[in-house]
């Protein structure tokens, strides 16, 4: 018979889909609006002394104009590995470069490519709720192995209740910040 000191860690199932909230986040800021952000760039990797390197670890990113990422090379000699960097990354930006410094002009948005990336955040979106829905069926498997332990049906409901509800509130965090993300792509 399992002793009623029995406690589901629900900190850490917070902590793991707060987490799965700033993953979504992050996948979001690196979707390109129209406007400039050097999350779009921050993490390209650069071939730089015989290893692959984040951008940022190469180079000062600036965003001088809302729709302009100013890029300042610390050695000019990697000059061209970011410029390879940047053309391979799939952001559909062509870079101008003067000396060290790269010049990445944000071009409009099309309707076509608003919707497309509507539909994009969609699919970061639910692959976040699959997540949380795992943490959760995580929660309800330590569940049912404390009830055959001998942990009681009522603490088994209050116990599920509160991992359900925290369930809820991430999915609905999750669907607000995809409705924000969306209304900020048609919106520019």
């Amino acid at each position: 018979m399992m002793d009623n000191d029995f406690e589901l860690d629900m900190k850490a199932f917070r902590r793991r889909m707060d987490g799965a909230i700033a993953a979504l986040r992050q996948e979001f800021a690196s979707l390109r609006t129209g406007r400039a952000s050097s999350v779009m760039v921050d993490s390209l990797l650069v071939d730089a002394y015989g290893t692959s390197m984040p951008l940022n670890q190469v180079a000062t990113i600036n965003i001088p104009e809302p729709r302009l990422i100013s890029i300042s090379v610390w050695d000019k000699d990697l000059t061209d590995a970011v410029v390879k960097a940047i053309q391979e990354s799939g952001l559909g930006i062509q870079p101008v470069v003067e000396g060290v410094v790269i010049r990445l002009p944000i071009p409009e948005l099309n309707e076509e490519r608003r919707v497309e990336l509507t539909r994009t955040a969609a699919k970061h979106a639910e692959n976040i709720r699959v997540a949380v829905r795992n943490v959760r069926k995580d929660g309800m498997e330590q569940l049912r192995r404390a009830k055959s332990d001998g942990l009681s049906e009522d603490e088994v409901k209050l116990w599920s209740g509160d991992l359900q509800e925290l369930t809820d509130k991430t999915i609905a965090d999750v669907d607000k910040a995809l409705q924000a993300k969306q209304d900020e792509i048609m919106a520019v």
